[in-house]
């Protein structure tokens, strides 16, 4: 939890804003000026100007009881109708009235939600495993570091001016959904309580993966490495050119090795400082697990007779009433939370077997394959940045494939963004489609281009290979198609694609 002085502060910059967005929803400040303030507090306006977005910020995707009747107040006494889960773990707040932001931005301090620096040239929300402290198969919990990180970030946001955003993540070592191989800083939790530290990568527009520069970071040190790489970025950033003002793009400046030599030689310095020695303890599980309980949206925790279950609702897009839902359950459960995955899913843990099946009760309204299970950012409808309606595409192609009975399995969970930053993570999914345009009869049509091949697996992260370009109203018949061939041979995804790349390179074509 922020400081009193830093909350005040910030409750001072949103009475400011008030008059800002005041002005542009008058028209006296232009989208670009206005974007470029606005930003700083987490909220754009939509395609349509008299709408607006609020990004919450909530760290590691931890929402709380606090902030889950946040959420529900929101829908109760403003009228919030969309919400939206992020692949950054957060939520979106959509279609806002411009009176009503900054009153939604100051009524989330009390909730421990902040959006400062939701959005423009800030640090992000910080990301770490979802199921991190509960996981099967962990190095160690992330959790109290991950806020730690997220703490000093905020505490420091007014005071540096990088060229563009800087995301970090924190892995527990057991996935890598949060895709630490390649962010902007990605800590992986080794077994001996030390990080393996990754920098420099990111998705969108010169993707790259990131740099390997220390395979032994001392838990107590993560706030070093983190200044120097905001240190590292703000001398060797492009401050010029927005396209390529992301960290990634100073491996094509520094070189590999220049970058992590100067990133290292920052770390030195800033140790020399010192003051950002971190001490934190994990909070153990201590609720007794019972009873027995397996299924599609069931994961055994590593406490014995503890569940957690998995809540997709379909697109990311957060039903309104589903807060409010969740709250109840959370408040009838003992020790039960709920978190946000970076595949706008939410985890419900510290269940047991009896508390589980009411949690998959209470949530059968979301998705009930792999497929649908699918990541698509808000689409062009109503991001003004966006190309393609990713949503639309998305609804489109999971009722085909229901209408069309294709077993579970038979297709991956694909990411489809409607513009190239890859808000979906499309360039890592096996699967994925970025907006885009096609010419038909010489005029263009809405269309999306396929990657294939991604993968975020721990220890095998890999991007996929940019390939055809397929009409958006062909999307639906291309995935029952696909579906259906790998049904007919009693198989999964997984395995069919390994052996049979010329049949689904004949499907895609068809499609081409």
């Amino acid at each position: 939890m922020m400081n009193e002085k830093w909350e005040e502060q910030f409750r001072e910059q949103i009475h400011e804003f008030v008059g800002t967005i005041e002005k542009f929803d008058k028209g006296e400040i232009d989208r670009k000026a206005y974007k470029g303030i606005s930003g700083g507090f987490g909220s754009y306006a939509q395609h349509d100007p008299s709408k607006h977005m609020l990004r919450l910020r909530m760290a590691g995707g931890n929402l709380t009881e606090k902030r889950l009747e946040f959420l529900a107040e929101a829908v109760r006494d403003y009228g919030v109708e969309l919400m939206k889960l992020t692949t950054c773990e957060t939520v979106q707040l959509h279609n806002l009235k411009a009176e009503q932001v900054p009153v939604l931005m100051e009524k989330a301090i009390a909730s421990e939600i902040y959006s400062r620096g939701g959005g423009g040239d800030n640090p992000r929300n910080i990301m770490m495993s979802p199921l991190s402290g509960v996981q099967k198969g962990e190095a160690f919990d992330v959790k109290p570091y991950a806020e730690a990180a997220a703490e000093y970030l905020l505490s420091i946001a007014g005071e540096i001016h990088m060229p563009r955003k800087l995301k970090v993540a924190f892995s527990n070592g057991a996935d890598d959904s949060v895709h630490s191989a390649f962010r902007d800083m990605g800590f992986m939790a080794n077994p001996d309580g030390t990080f393996t530290l990754r920098i420099a990568g990111g998705l969108g527009g010169g993707y790259k993966m990131g740099i390997l520069v220390d395979e032994h970071v001392a838990a107590t040190e993560i706030l070093y490495y983190i200044r120097a790489m905001i240190e590292t970025f703000c001398q060797h950033g492009n401050y010029e050119n927005r396209a390529k003002a992301r960290t990634r793009f100073m491996q094509e400046t520094l070189g590999t090795d220049g970058l992590k030599e100067a990133f290292l030689e920052n770390v030195a310095k800033v140790k020399e400082k010192g003051g950002l020695d971190l001490h934190v303890e994990a909070k153990p599980v201590t609720k007794k697990g019972s009873g027995e309980i397996s299924g599609k949206r069931v994961v055994a925790q590593k406490q014995p007779g503890l569940y957690a279950v998995a809540y997709h609702p379909i697109g990311g897009c957060l039903p309104a009433g589903k807060p409010a839902e969740l709250l109840t359950l959370v408040r009838e459960i003992p020790d039960a939370e709920c978190r946000i995955a970076p595949y706008e899913t939410i985890y419900i843990i510290n269940l047991t077997a009896d508390e589980a099946k009411k949690v998959l009760e209470a949530t059968n309204d979301g998705a009930q394959s792999t497929f649908e299970n699918s990541v698509a950012c808000i689409g062009a409808a109503i991001c003004q940045q966006g190309v393609r309606d990713s949503q639309a595409a998305l609804r489109a192609a999971v009722e085909a494939v229901r209408e069309a009975g294709i077993p579970d399995g038979a297709l991956p969970r694909i990411c489809i963004s409607g513009c190239p930053s890859s808000c979906s993570g499309h360039q890592a999914a096996a699967i994925g489609f970025q907006g885009a345009a096609k010419s038909v009869d010489g005029k263009p049509e809405s269309a999306f281009k396929m990657f294939v091949g991604g993968s975020d697996k721990l220890g095998a992260a890999k991007f996929g290979e940019a390939g055809a370009v397929i009409l958006e109203r062909d999307l639906p018949k291309f995935f029952v198609d696909l579906g259906k061939a790998v049904a007919s041979r009693n198989m999964n995804w997984e395995t069919w694609i390994v052996g049979h790349e010329d049949e689904f390179k004949a499907i895609v074509e068809k499609y081409a």
